[in-house]
């Protein structure tokens, strides 16, 4: 088993996901963190004293060994790179809610200090695709933003929802690095500078991403899942009852490929092979992991893998010897293998023991009386057999897809075990009907709450009602992307005022094979006129959708939800495999709060800069009162003292006052940013390729220049040109 090489106890608190090592000039490396008091610590063993002349970095009082850069604010993010390849040294990017700092740690100077309104949940540092000089890119409220060493702003585009986790890695090995974006709304998005190039939906938040070798990286969810993709491709995955805080890759057992590295919050560190999920390695520490990194930290020419506990514990871990080569843990090879064949022997003895019962039971057979019915082994063409319906529900059940699991004789179905991932609460649903329930037939309600298509991996114990051993069917269906829209007739409700309209070269056929495979119809539409009209009700909400199809190509896809109309575009785009395409498009009502939220937002500016401006007039009157309240002390003046005291304490009453509304105006400010950063994304959403990239660069400058009207105007047709 690998022991840590080196073990340091720091005098500092570390924040989760908030560690970084950095060689700031060029050949030390320093261990750099972010601590709860809006504060980052260097810790730099190799040149002791070197800041001790520094104006903002300030050695500390417990540890001469560790320089402090004071934030005064809450620190949300953190990396280290090279931001100018001119220098020839590491920066340390910085990031809160409200601002971003590049800082030259060699040199105490900052870069850049710019400020970011959506806020920095998240940092990478990097090359962006053809993009040539190196950018700090931060993700925040629905926005990512990229600046290179000079603080210019040379990317931005929006994702759709709150940022989580950034990483940079080569996704499709042709050379370039895209940007991978966890967010809050369980998606990991591909940017291929701004454009979108693959999304995986997973089932909680994504709260970290790091890229291992090529074109696969290691994810972490909130829910305590880590895992590994190749491209779109998920290897594996594994689900912990604690929550994974960092991941890192690193090849600890010298085989040449890197394993994932992942630090938990009841203190673990395990090593898992990128292939199989399997453990090779494990650590304890005393509370929970804070980071994990990569460096040369004792400066002997050995890469060490370096991890920090939130208490300020840090462990030095070298890779081990090419005699342990793929086994790291406490046991040996011939152990396991031996565990393996005995765990095999246990499961084959209870297979043939199934077998031996299932023999007696149908010797049997043939006295048992008619209350116990038939037992043991099913009759060989047994099969079982699945679909899926529309459930318009009832009195005590709402609107639902069906999912009926039945057999094709007269066995029952003792238990059905179905997982699938974002649709029930814990992944997996079982049921177990009563004895006196028992029959050939189960139905499942199911409810996704996306319109994702969904795998339903199914499992059925199958026998005969008091069969005391199952047979086991396993078979995989797929949940259709919008099965929860059921089909109506155009004349039950009135057609949405909202639409999108476009183009498409493509015969109608086309598009009808699309609609059997993307919704639950009851039967599969048979059209053969060039022009047709399908409607559907949302289950969810009843809301409307009606498309289209006239004999000119053009489509018209009616719906209030501006979502469900790009996830129908998407859709019907990668299905017919169009590249561009253009879209004409009104949401009249959803326009309306965009504008109202644009309102807002210049109102919420305007009562900021007055509370700012107050404080800052208070601040002066309270350095006036305080002083004349020490005249008077000191005089003895003390009706004075006590008039300008009491004057003090209603001046300080008023400023708690004040920053309440101040604190509920960013709060405001920052939900109402959101909005207009989600709105540019599902105006880009609405259309394919370059069209989708045009439109969010239009919107963006359209805001840059205040000018509202032609916001609305490239929303809805795509373009700012008249």
């Amino acid at each position: 088993m690998l022991v840590p090489v080196f073990t340091l106890k720091l005098s500092h608190k570390i924040l989760p996901r908030m560690v970084a090592l950095g060689k700031y000039d060029g050949s030390h490396p320093c261990l750099t963190a972010a601590t709860q008091a809006g504060k980052v610590f260097i810790h730099n063993p190799h040149a002791r004293g070197q800041h001790m002349n520094a104006n903002r970095l300030m050695l500390s009082a417990q540890d001469a060994d560790i320089a402090l850069l004071n934030i005064n604010e809450a620190v949300s993010s953190l990396t280290v790179g090279v931001l100018n390849p001119d220098l020839g040294y590491d920066s340390l990017l910085v990031g809160t809610q409200t601002s971003l700092l590049a800082y030259d740690v060699h040199n105490n100077s900052d870069l850049f200090y710019a400020g970011v309104p959506d806020g920095a949940n998240a940092i990478v540092l990097g090359t962006l695709g053809d993009i040539s000089s190196p950018l700090a890119i931060i993700g925040g409220n629905c926005s990512l933003q990229g600046f290179n060493h000079e603080g210019k702003d040379l990317f931005w585009t929006v994702t759709g929802d709150n940022v989580r986790a950034l990483a940079l890695c080569d996704f499709d090995g042709d050379g370039k690095t895209e940007l991978l974006v966890g967010s809050e709304d369980f998606d990991i998005r591909v940017f291929k500078e701004d454009e979108i190039v693959a999304e995986m939906s997973e089932t909680e938040t994504v709260t970290a991403l790091s890229p291992m070798c090529s074109s696969r990286f290691g994810y972490a969810l909130s829910n305590g899942t880590v895992g590994v993709y190749d491209r779109m491709v998920r290897y594996w995955r594994i689900k912990s009852k604690n929550q994974a805080m960092s991941i890192h890759a690193f090849d600890l057992n010298s085989d040449g490929v890197c394993e994932l590295i992942t630090g938990w919050s009841n203190g673990k560190i395990d090593a898992r092979s990128d292939r199989t999920g399997e453990v090779i390695f494990k650590d304890n520490f005393s509370s929970s992991i804070a980071g994990i990194v990569q460096g040369d930290y004792r400066m002997d020419g050995n890469t060490q893998l370096i991890c920090c506990s939130v208490d300020g514990e840090v462990r030095g871990y070298l890779p081990g010897s090419q005699e342990m080569k793929g086994n790291l843990m406490d046991t040996s090879v011939e152990q396991d293998l031996i565990r393996e064949l005995s765990q095999k022997k246990q499961n084959l003895l209870l297979e043939l023991r199934n077998y031996e019962e299932n023999s007696k039971q149908v010797e049997l057979n043939t006295q048992v009386n008619e209350m116990d019915g038939p037992r043991g082994v099913i009759p060989a063409n047994t099969q079982l057999q699945t679909s899926l319906s529309v459930n318009l529900g009832s009195d005590s059940q709402s609107a639902h897809v069906e999912l009926c699991i039945s057999t094709s004789n007269d066995t029952i179905i003792r238990a059905v075990l179905i997982f699938a991932e974002g649709i029930f609460e814990t992944e997996s649903h079982v049921v177990h009907p009563s004895l006196q329930n028992l029959s050939g037939c189960i139905k499942v309600p199911l409810t996704p709450p996306k319109d994702v298509p969904v795998d339903l991996h199914i499992k059925a114990f199958v026998g005969y009602k008091y069969s005391m051993q199952f047979h086991v069917f396993e078979l995989t269906r797929q949940l259709p992307r919008f099965s929860m829209y059921t089909l109506s007739s155009p004349d039950s409700a009135p057609e949405p005022l909202s639409f999108v309209k476009f183009t498409i070269s493509e015969r109608a056929q086309r598009v009808i094979m699309w609609l059997n495979q993307s919704f639950l119809l009851p039967e599969d539409v048979e059209i053969q006129s060039a022009s047709f009209q399908v409607c559907f009700t949302s289950l969810r909400d009843a809301g409307q959708l009606c498309i289209k199809i006239r004999p000119s190509g053009e489509v018209l896809v009616s719906t209030e939800d501006i979502d469900l109309a790009g996830d129908i575009i998407q859709s019907m785009a990668s299905f017919l495999a169009i590249e561009d395409l253009q879209v004409e498009a009104d949401f009249p009502a959803y326009f309306e709060e965009l504008r109202k939220a644009l309102i807002k937002v210049d109102d919420s500016h305007s009562v900021c800069q007055k509370l700012t401006a107050n404080m800052a007039d208070n601040s002066n009157l309270i350095r006036s009162m305080l002083v004349q309240a020490e005249d008077s002390r000191l005089m003895g003046d003390m009706k004075n003292t006590k008039k300008r005291y009491m004057e003090l304490y209603d001046l300080n009453r008023d400023l708690l006052s004040e920053y309440k509304i101040r604190c509920t105006n960013h709060t405001e400010l920052l939900n109402n940013l959101k909005a207009i950063n989600q709105a540019i994304q599902r105006a880009g959403h609405l259309r394919v390729g370059k069209p989708k990239m045009q439109v969010i660069t239009a919107c963006r400058d359209a805001i840059k220049t205040n000018n509202i009207n032609m916001l609305f105007r490239i929303m809805r047709v795509g373009t700012a040109a008249s």
